[in-house]
């Protein structure tokens, strides 16, 4: 499928869940996993059928792994930050990253609240509503604003910080220049549904993405978990990795490497 196509068919997706959460009257836990809302459920219904007339397979937090035959994959969180969205508050998205032989070939993430669309291509770079995107210049952690997800446990050095609840849009809002960096202070804790998305945005925005642990972030298989850290700048994304790790008696496998464009 060519690129364009696979776009058409990532935004199409994500108009179909903005249409059945529009007309959702329980946004509550739906009782089936912890964690789990009915607005997932909802979503996640209404995105499958588009997605298999596409001929993608699918890699699903609520219902699992489809079609795994063919080519490409989409990684797919139906509604990323969806206790956000249980509480009303504008910052959950729909987020799908499709994966070929090579990795990342395209992301769309849509903040389903404000109706803001990022998008990206491999080699095409990252647009938000159609516009390109360029991360922030800030290389000291002294003077950064974060997103972080889970509790550090202590400051890590930041100017200012925001617990915003949507690995995808934060990692977006990186791309965007939103924000300097984000950090994920839980230990593997998310999957790859909720960061591949937000990575290639990043990556073709000219920001760099890497795990923790120094693991590749490019995983396909639904217990796969990660650690993502993103920020604007290679510095500033050293800094931010070096002091996540301070202090604690678990040390990463290898030492974090910036991805580039090849994430795979």
């Amino acid at each position: 499928m060519a690129q364009d196509g696979l776009l058409e068919a990532l935004h199409e997706t994500a108009t179909a869940v903005r249409t059945a959460l529009e007309g959702l009257e329980n946004w509550g836990p739906a009782g089936r996993r912890p964690g789990q809302y009915h607005s997932d459920l909802a979503a996640d219904e209404a995105a499958l059928p588009v997605l298999d007339r596409a001929g993608v397979g699918v890699l699903s937090e609520e219902s699992g792994l489809h079609h795994p035959e063919r080519t490409i994959l989409v990684a797919l969180d139906p509604v990323d930050g969806s206790t956000n969205a249980a509480r009303r508050l504008p910052w959950f998205a729909t987020s799908m990253c499709a994966l070929d032989g090579n990795g990342p070939l395209a992301a769309v993430v849509v903040n389903q609240a404000t109706g803001e669309r990022f998008e990206a291509v491999r080699g095409g770079g990252a647009r938000l509503d159609g516009r390109p995107l360029s991360p922030s210049r800030c290389s000291t952690l002294g003077t950064s604003v974060l997103g972080i997800s889970g509790w550090p446990g202590r400051h890590l050095g930041w100017r200012q910080m925001r617990s915003l609840g949507a690995v995808a849009l934060d990692m977006c809002a990186v791309a965007a220049g939103r924000l300097d960096g984000y950090v994920d202070c839980s230990n593997d804790a998310h999957g790859p549904w909720d960061y591949l998305g937000g990575l290639l945005v990043c990556l073709e925005a000219g920001a760099v993405v890497s795990d923790a642990r120094g693991r590749d972030l490019v995983a396909r298989a639904h217990e796969d978990r990660r650690t993502p850290v993103a920020a604007g700048t290679p510095e500033l994304l050293r800094a931010l990795t070096r002091s996540r790790w301070e202090g604690h008696t678990t040390a990463p496998r290898s030492r974090p490497e910036a991805s580039e464009r090849k994430t795979s």
